[in-house]
């Protein structure tokens, strides 16, 4: 037996299915889309591709560490935890608000691989070794390797929240939310001296003309992003 309440939540359940659906259908009519969409997925996996290599190399030519005037007059908080796990969380709900609105997703994932391409230029710049005075990291070799290395400058846990604040900043909640993020990256990344300060500083400019940058690059996947029932030729 049905209870009073069982209708109405299918139903509202069923409907989102059906939105999302037609979200899907309607972008697929879109020319050039799959296309686009595919190439942002693939730069965006070559950009984690450059990042990891660009890491590898940071860590193999890393120099000696320097004084930071956060990091020199602050004790290191054992933080790994919040640092990885939190990055598991961040990036299962951008993959999943992506996936909500499938027109983003060109967008979205191109600015992200721009952001990481430009990352791994600057780190292949810079090889200064990690401020000596950190938490233990308990974590495998592999996230240690990943997550802890010498690829400092800039920071991307500081930066990739901020870049998505940018590319949602009409929409209110989620321009909170980001910004937030960053902040509380940020902040996790000098109190458990991960990053020096500098990195955590300067990623805000360099992603704010990373977004300009990208907004020149894909007009079109801008317009589609902001429009619903936008149909621009993406070819």
């Amino acid at each position: 037996m049905e209870t009073a309440g069982s209708e109405p939540n299918g139903g509202m359940r069923v409907g989102y299915a059906t939105l999302l659906l037609h979200r899907y259908r309607t972008v697929a009519k879109t020319k050039g889309f799959v296309r686009a969409t595919l190439a942002s997925l693939l730069a965006f996996a070559a950009s984690l591709g450059f990042s990891l290599m660009a890491g590898v190399y940071s860590n193999i030519h890393a120099s000696n560490h320097v004084s930071d005037i956060i990091l020199s007059n602050t004790p290191a908080f054992n933080l790994d935890g919040a640092f990885v796990y939190g990055t598991f969380a961040f990036t299962f709900f951008v993959v999943l608000i992506a996936l909500l609105h499938p027109r983003r997703i060109p967008f979205i994932f191109s600015c992200l691989a721009v952001f990481y391409i430009t990352r791994a230029g600057f780190v292949t710049l810079t090889h200064i070794a990690p401020f000596p005075d950190r938490a233990a990291v308990d974590f495998g070799a592999t996230i240690r390797s990943y997550f802890f290395g010498s690829d400092l400058f800039f920071s991307g846990h500081t930066g990739t929240p901020f870049l998505l604040a940018l590319i949602y900043w009409q929409e209110h909640a989620l321009r909170i939310v980001f910004i937030a993020c960053s902040i509380i990256f940020a902040a996790i990344v000098l109190l458990a001296h991960l990053h020096y300060s500098i990195d955590v500083a300067s990623a805000f400019f360099i992603t704010y003309a990373i977004y300009h940058l990208c907004l020149q690059f894909f007009p079109g996947y801008k317009q589609l992003f902001d429009d619903e029932e936008a149909h621009p030729d993406l070819s």
